[in-house]
């Protein structure tokens, strides 16, 4: 395929996930939080009647909206029924080719990091499609244990399996590729929840009032279970959405370990709000959260590895001798390294101008986080970062 061709579909794949995701995970938050805040109709009231066991009054929008929330089902089915589905279906469909366009098929660019492990393009390809898969047969396959029926320690459990997965994915791929099949992973996992427990479940339901039997209160205490799960995964999945920005976290030596702090953080500070719409203090958990995020960013602050003594004062031919050595294949307008059809997060480096203004930021990349080059594909050495951050320390001069 064409690269420009490539770049371009990258571009709507990624768009049309970003929209998809807002609105499945803004569903998933509104109904949360319409579950938390819904209150019982007082006793003999038509929708307690109606078998309505809870109700909210809201406004939005110039108007006023009644839900209502039964305990199992309506005495009669409505002609028209919406279902959420489609914004969980969208998200995953555009997020796994947009994973195939930009890691896949370039997996010997993208995923495979010799420092890492020495991988076949099919074996990179392989371990991630593996990892998306086995994650939901054993996630499901606990939900369905004795242990699903304990929340908490279900949620230890999960927790910890998934920061394997991150630790093992991390000792396959490059710290940014192994991010985003742990997203994949979880992502795989709650769309799934969908398909297979809950809008299943849902059909049960409207099958069984269609032929005029009591829905089984089952799949919908089921379908429940695995919505708030999917609603603990949000926060989660949306930093490995931008986590590839940040090279301080995927860059780590213990990148897999910072994932898992994170993500900690995220779902502590999921579980203050879910709690606060319940109307119960929940505020040591925002601190939890806060506090390890805090201790997150303390930990991921660059701390330099020592470099060899540079003699004199570096030149700005010098470091453009270097770059144009190790860095331009790619970060130049029309890139020439295989698999690379833009220049990485749209920096240039081919002019003497263009890398003069993006000296800060070739300092991070190459000297504090060291994930440029990635897996250091072209053998920059010690030295030459070393020159590099003299330059830099010295004004980044262009002379």
């Amino acid at each position: 395929m064409d690269a420009p061709l490539i770049e371009f579909l990258s571009l709507l794949l990624r768009w049309l996930h970003l929209v998809a995701g807002i609105a499945w995970i803004g569903s998933s938050f509104y109904f949360i939080w319409l579950d938390h805040s819904l209150d019982p109709p007082p006793p003999g009231s038509d929708a307690a009647k109606k078998g309505v066991a809870g109700e909210l009054w809201a406004v939005h929008g110039g108007g006023f909206y009644n839900p209502q929330k039964y305990a199992v089902a309506p005495g009669t089915l409505p002609d028209k029924l919406h279902w959420f589905k489609w914004e969980a279906y969208t998200t995953w469909l555009s997020g796994t080719a947009l994973l195939v366009v930009a890691y896949w098929l370039r997996a010997q660019t993208m995923m495979i990091d010799p420092s890492v492990a020495t991988l076949a393009p099919w074996q990179a390809i392989g371990i991630g499609a593996a990892s998306m898969v086995g994650s939901w047969v054993v996630y499901d396959a606990l939900c369905r244990s004795p242990l699903g029926r304990n929340e908490a320690w279900f949620g230890v459990v999960v927790f910890a399996l998934l920061a394997l997965l991150a630790w093992g994915l991390g000792r396959a791929f490059g710290g940014r590729a192994a991010f985003m099949h742990v997203g994949s992973s979880i992502g795989t996992i709650m769309v799934a929840n969908v398909f297979f427990v809950i809008i299943p479940g849902q059909r049960r339901m409207v099958d069984a009032m269609r032929a005029g039997r009591a829905p089984d209160p089952l799949d919908g205490m089921r379908g429940k279970q695995r919505s708030v799960h999917n609603n603990y995964f949000t926060l989660p999945v949306l930093f490995i959405m931008i986590s590839n920005h940040h090279a301080s976290t995927y860059g780590h030596r213990h990148a897999w370990a910072v994932l898992a702090l994170i993500a900690l953080a995220g779902v502590a500070i999921r579980h203050f709000f879910n709690l606060r719409h319940k109307g119960v203090f929940a505020w040591p958990y925002l601190a939890l959260g806060a506090t390890v995020l805090s201790a997150t960013a303390w930990w991921t602050a660059p701390r330099l590895t020592p470099l060899p003594r540079v003699e004199g004062p570096v030149t700005f031919d010098q470091v453009r001798s270097i770059v144009g050595r190790r860095c331009i294949s790619c970060h130049s307008p029309m890139p020439t390294y295989p698999g690379t059809t833009q220049p990485p997060g749209g920096v240039l480096l081919h002019a003497p101008e263009v890398l003069a203004v993006n000296a800060q930021r070739v300092y991070q990349q190459v000297v504090a986080t060291r994930v440029m080059p990635p897996g250091n594909v072209t053998q920059m050495t010690d030295y030459e970062r070393a020159v590099i951050a003299a330059w830099v320390a010295g004004g980044a001069k262009m002379k």
